[in-house]
């Protein structure tokens, strides 16, 4: 039997995660990560997962489970990997996706690093609801939930064959009924606790309350057209108050109802369109990365998947192809067909790619005008920030 790290965040999922680590014989060691400062500042966040009630719960399912149990610090890591690339990207417009920059930069970045080689661990176990499976040459998959409804696969997609291997997911077979069911019958205080759902460092779920204390984000007024045609309709608060598909509190009476088709930082401007404006059949990603190391091999080197691009969204059939094709492409990046119109393919947002029940891989939709801007080049993102680069290596 194997020594296992389990990410313990004083949640349910987390907590029989430890149980059933534990009484598959392996020796379990608790983590708590603290993220950030938030919970010491703002009184609301006394009850989130990265508070010191919930690593108060951590602990005490810990001592239930008789298990050791340790808290460690990770907020730099945190702030590298996760909290800087998400101000950036509403400072720049795009929708940004934190679940999917901590699970590989931070719990199978930072701290599957730190738990092989500090607690000789062999694997980091979390209460993902995600199955690992291993193909028939001997490689590993990462694979759905058995239960849909709570499958996030979606924020995984990111995972290399490396760290994937050393991953493990005890829920994967379960669903949630079944997971409270068993921390009833264990007796763990966590058995009836709530669900956390905001995002953890956004204080009451407004992520403008962050921006402004955190990037000294000012709401700077500018411009809402309407269309191409450009026609002034209104006046907004800031760009990066707003984002793509977004139809309440835009201040703005013009019949038929209108959402938010574009943001452009540079200008300070919001442009507008009708529902029908913000579908597509096509869309470019970028930074895309495969589980197994490489996209599936073609004589021409695009492949069939099912694309999701938002969490829990339909997937939808798609062919992804190179963005250059016939030459090697070191910005990741693919060109999305999809055979059926997707809405509001918002820059910033993952799109992931399955083969059935299988992830690929995926990466982050890229701006329409993202080779052409200026800019471009110089804001940094999870991708090239040093210390975040240095994180993904860690594992």
């Amino acid at each position: 039997m194997s020594r296992i790290l389990v990410a313990m965040s004083g949640g349910v999922d987390s907590s029989v995660a430890a149980a059933l680590v534990a009484r598959e014989g392996h020796e379990a060691v608790g983590v708590w990560m603290r993220l950030h400062d938030v919970a010491d500042s703002y009184s609301e966040f006394k009850k989130s997962c990265c508070s010191l009630d919930a690593a108060d719960d951590a602990r005490r399912v810990a001592a239930q489970l008789d298990i050791p149990f340790y808290v460690m610090n990770l907020e730099r890591e945190f702030d590298a990997g996760v909290l800087q690339p998400f101000l950036d990207a509403y400072l720049d417009g795009r929708t940004p996706s934190p679940c999917v920059d901590c699970n590989t930069y931070v719990k199978f970045g930072a701290l599957l690093g730190r738990a092989r080689h500090l607690y000789d661990c062999e694997a980091v176990a979390t209460g993902h609801y995600a199955r690992r499976v291993v193909a028939s040459d001997g490689s590993a998959r990462l694979a759905r939930a058995v239960d849909t409804d709570k499958d996030q696969t979606y924020f995984l997609y990111g995972l290399r064959q490396d760290q994937l291997e050393h991953a493990r997911f005890p829920l994967g077979e379960l669903n949630k009924p079944e997971v409270r069911e068993i921390a009833r019958d264990l007796g763990l205080v966590t058995a009836d606790k709530p669900e956390s759902q905001e995002i953890c460092f956004v204080p009451g779920g407004d992520y403008r309350e962050a921006l402004r204390d955190r990037a000294g984000w000012q709401e700077t007024p500018g411009p809402i057209v309407d269309g191409d045609d450009g026609e002034r309709v209104g006046e907004h608060r800031g760009a990066a108050a707003y984002t793509v598909g977004q139809r309440q509190g835009l201040g703005v009476a013009l019949g038929a109802p209108r959402y938010v088709s574009r943001i452009d930082p540079l200008t300070n401007t919001i442009q507008l369109g009708r529902r029908k404006d913000l579908e597509t059949n096509e869309f470019q990603v970028e930074r895309a990365s495969f589980v197994v190391g490489s996209a599936p091999a073609t004589a021409d080197g695009s492949f069939r998947a099912d694309v999701r691009i938002r969490h829990r969204a339909t997937p939808i059939a798609a062919t992804v192809r190179p963005a250059t094709r016939g030459e090697p492409d070191r910005g990741g990046r693919w060109v999305v067909e999809t055979d059926a119109p997707v809405w509001a393919a918002a820059p910033g947002q993952a799109a992931v790619f399955y083969d059935g029940e299988v992830v690929l891989g995926g990466g982050r939709i890229s701006r329409p005008d993202a080779a052409t801007r200026p800019d471009a080049a110089t804001r940094p993102d999870a991708a090239t920030r040093p210390d975040a680069a240095e994180l993904r290596a860690s594992a």
